[in-house]
């Protein structure tokens, strides 16, 4: 995919319902039928064609066509168009669009930096709190929604917390108990400011967590993840390490 391929599929991508679609079907274990994404993205058939369709046609997505029963013959109908996710990633980030947020907090650490107050002190009481007025709008957002997991508490402060990190452009995981962020959204910075930037991102999940009602969560970090490209912090349950 070229470079101005790749900028056309993440303008597609900075839509929130393409962006659902993509997620969910990038993240299944089998292709995925235009009714069955309808319902995971919470919109109509005729909507959810529309956009995979174009996802498609801008190579983020692959077509298939597989009947979805046994029936064969007369009367068996068509078969059902199903889409995957390329297997081929995007170089171009996604997260680019979180920039504006770090901006916003290294703009106003410098603003409101005592003449003692240490800089990455600043920047982090600035990211808590601007994580703080983050989570209540999303939590806001999110209420009435179902929650994910079936084991108590733990397992819905986990569905939520995966909610809010993908809401602000980070790309989750949840496994054993924790949540891994497999990207950073504010990697260019960081390239060049790692310390700063990974303690401003710690600072910023760490009161997003509170903010949206995961309770019994913690933002485990900032050290360097093993994995190229992931981010310096993992949410885990408080205690779990």
């Amino acid at each position: 995919m070229r470079g101005s391929q790749q900028l056309g599929a993440v303008s597609l991508l900075l839509a929130p319902v393409r962006w659902r679609l993509y997620q969910y079907i990038r993240d299944a274990d089998d292709a995925v039928g235009r009714d069955e994404a309808a319902r995971a993205a919470e919109i109509s058939r005729s909507l959810a064609a529309f956009h995979l369709d174009r996802m498609a046609e801008a190579g983020l997505l692959t077509v298939e066509y597989r009947r979805l029963t046994e029936r064969r013959g007369r009367g068996a109908g068509r078969p059902a168009k199903l889409y995957r996710a390329v297997t081929q990633r995007i170089a171009v980030s996604l997260s680019t669009t979180r920039y504006p947020l770090a901006g916003r907090i290294l703009a106003t650490a410098v603003a409101e930096r005592a003449g003692d107050e240490d800089a990455v002190a600043t920047v982090r009481r600035v990211a808590g709190r601007v994580a703080t007025e983050l989570g209540g709008k999303l939590r806001a957002g999110t209420a009435g929604e179902p929650r994910e997991g079936s084991n108590g508490g733990a397992d819905r402060a986990l569905g939520i917390a995966e909610r809010a990190v993908r809401e602000l452009g980070y790309d989750p995981e949840t496994s054993r108990g924790r949540v891994v962020l497999r990207n950073c959204p504010f990697a260019e910075l960081a390239a060049s400011h790692r310390d700063l930037i990974c303690q401003m991102n710690h600072a910023l999940l760490t009161g997003l967590l509170p903010a949206v009602g995961a309770g019994g969560l913690s933002a485990v970090g900032p050290r360097l993840s093993k994995h190229p490209g992931f981010c310096c912090v993992t949410i885990a349950r408080a205690g779990g390490g």
